[in-house]
C-alpha cells in the first residue's frame, strides 16, 4: 500500500485546474476513489475541492454520471449548432408578402405573401399563370 492507503494515483492537468483520481483503503478496508479538484487561488495558493465514492455505491453513482453525460453532449451539440447557424445566416431576411384573395376566391390582389413557381420576388406584383399547349394527337 502506499501512502495513507493509496492503491492507485493519477493527475489529469488542464489550463487552470489540476484533478486527481485516488483510489484509497480506509481502516476498515473499505475501497473508495477519491476524486480532488485543485485550482489556483488569485492571493496563491491552492483551492482544492474533494468528493469521495466508496466502492459499493460506484454502481449508482455511474448511472447518474453517464445520464448526465449525454445531456450535457446533447446540450453542447446543440449550443455549437445554434451558433453556427448564427453566423452563418444573414442578418436580414426579405419579408414574404401577404396573400389577398378576392370574393370570388379566384384571383389575387397585390402584396401576395406566397411566390409562385416562376414569380421575381422583387418585380413582380400578380402570380404568373403558365399554360402549356397539350399535342391531341391522333392515332
Amino acid at each position: 500500500m502506499g501512502i495513507r492507503g493509496e492503491l492507485f494515483s493519477t493527475k489529469v492537468s488542464l489550463q487552470n485546474r489540476t484533478y486527481f483520481f485516488n483510489v484509497k483503503e480506509n481502516r476498515m478496508g473499505d475501497l473508495y476513489l477519491n476524486i480532488v479538484e485543485s485550482k489556483n487561488k488569485e492571493t496563491g495558493g491552492f483551492e482544492r475541492q474533494s468528493i469521495v465514492l466508496f466502492a459499493e455505491d460506484l454502481q449508482e453513482f455511474l448511472k447518474g454520471f453517464d445520464g448526465s453525460l449525454k445531456v450535457l453532449e446533447k446540450a453542447y451539440k446543440d449550443k455549437k449548432r445554434t451558433e453556427f447557424e448564427k453566423k452563418t445566416t444573414p442578418e436580414k431576411e426579405i419579408p414574404k408578402k401577404v396573400v389577398k384573395k378576392h370574393s370570388a376566391g379566384s384571383s389575387y390582389s397585390e402584396g401576395s405573401s406566397v411566390r409562385h413557381k416562376g414569380a421575381s420576388a422583387k418585380n413582380s406584383k400578380k402570380p404568373v399563370i403558365r399554360t402549356y399547349k397539350k399535342d391531341n394527337k391522333e392515332n
